[in-house]
């Protein structure tokens, strides 16, 4: 828009200045042609009296005081020069005459002589002349259009920037909301139109984050409400014989684990974006140290190779270690015990890190992936917050599952500068 504007001002400013400096320039042409031809006409003026009336001697003295830039001539009666005529042949003409060449202009005046006969006064007029001080002012106006577009084009570009800053600005905001910062706000400036936009993307942003808020603390309520019934279920369980009660009860400790990353998960606020940040490598380092109780209590062998070094990304701790869990939970719900499983952590693209969770487990269900769905009885939300996860953070999320084993691939972008 501002390059638009500024050669939009540029093209106007030249066809003004055109339509001003072409008639200017023809008009310094005229005038200093018409300065040159009224010079050759007043040295006419000049010497036709004497002429007429003086001597010879009288009048070849006045023709060494006449003007370097003309050349002026008189033929007396008898044939004779006075002077360096243009043109020696030339026939004297009954009035005055005036001869247009390339090489200038000749005006030619008879005068008729007191003691009898004609005489005939010869003044030319060198182009050069005609034209004296016509490059120099054309060179003048010239740079003065220069001078003058180009102070168009620096005031036009001003003016551009303070239209286009606002705009910018206001996009730059957009750009931060659809990106999860929530609190991004625009400053309304420029002209009343990118204001008013500016405050209805502040009040569209600010009614986002209260649709958020009613929205997880509604997800909150809802999963707290669980818990009275939850624990009424307990009670019940508890009352069963023991071979059926243990069971039951682990998938109530199940139940209520998961009940309580729904309120968790619900209270915490919008994710943090580009804002968090945390080590990949501290995290999955502490998450599988969580889990290996559990692998040793089921004989699986989890690899680990995690770098010694930093490996920062652009998510919060919370949030991957909740993609990690879902992924080793999976993996220990999903495959029969003592399979083994590889947790790997290693440089990715531009800069980010990979995470990868593999196992040699029977493989799983292409709809795995799709929340609410799992072709292994769940319910196929462990996938989707680990891609979830791995999405804010400008990354990717890929699966690789056959009868082989699964392997579960987050590419996570790397910390916002």
């Amino acid at each position: 828009m501002r390059r638009r504007i500024t050669l939009l001002v540029a093209a106007t400013t030249s066809i003004v200045l055109l339509a001003f400096l072409l008639p200017a320039a023809s008009l310094v042409a005229r005038v200093a042609e018409a300065r040159a031809l009224d010079a050759a006409q007043a040295q006419l003026q000049f010497l036709s009296p004497s002429v007429g009336l003086d001597g010879r001697e009288q009048v070849a003295a006045l023709l060494i005081g006449t003007s370097d830039d003309l050349r002026t001539a008189v033929r007396w009666t008898d044939g004779a020069w006075l002077g360096d005529p243009e043109d020696p042949d030339v026939e004297v003409p009954a009035s005055p005459e005036r001869v247009e060449g390339d090489a200038g202009t000749l005006l030619l005046q008879p005068v008729e002589r007191v003691d009898g006969g004609t005489a005939l006064v010869q003044v030319f007029v060198p182009a050069e002349t005609l034209r004296a001080g016509v490059t120099r002012t054309w060179l003048v106006l010239a740079g003065l259009g220069l001078v003058l577009l180009l102070l168009a084009l620096v005031v036009a570009d001003r003016l551009a920037r303070t239209m286009t800053r606002p705009v910018t600005d206001l996009a730059a905001v957009a750009h931060r909301l659809g990106s999860g910062d929530l609190e991004a706000r625009a400053t309304p400036d420029g002209p009343p139109e990118v204001r008013e936009v500016g405050t209805a993307v502040n009040r569209l942003a600010g009614r986002i984050g209260e649709l958020l808020a009613a929205e997880r603390e509604g997800a909150a309520d809802l999963a707290h409400r669980l818990r009275t019934p939850l624990t009424a279920l307990r009670l019940d369980v508890e009352a069963l014989p023991a071979g059926d009660r243990d069971r039951l009860l682990d998938d109530v400790d199940a139940l209520s684990r998961g009940i309580d990353e729904v309120i968790s998960e619900a209270r915490r606020s919008v994710r943090e974006g580009l804002a968090a940040g945390c080590d990949a490598a501290a995290v999955v380092r502490e998450r599988v140290r969580f889990w290996s109780v559990l692998a040793e209590e089921e004989d699986r062998r989890v690899t680990v190779d995690v770098p010694a070094a930093p490996a920062p990304v652009r998510v919060s701790a919370a949030d991957l270690g909740a993609a990690v869990d879902a992924l080793l939970g999976n993996v220990f719900a999903h495959t029969p015990e003592g399979t083994p499983a590889s947790v790997t952590v290693r440089p990715g693209t531009a800069g980010g890190v990979q995470l990868v969770v593999a196992d040699s487990g029977p493989g799983m269900d292409e709809t795995a992936v799709e929340r609410g769905r799992s072709g292994a009885g769940s319910t196929g939300l462990g996938l989707d917050i680990a891609r979830r996860t791995a999405e804010s953070s400008g990354g990717g999320f890929r699966v690789a599952s056959s009868s082989a084993g699964t392997t579960v691939t987050l590419d996570l972008g790397p910390p916002s500068s």
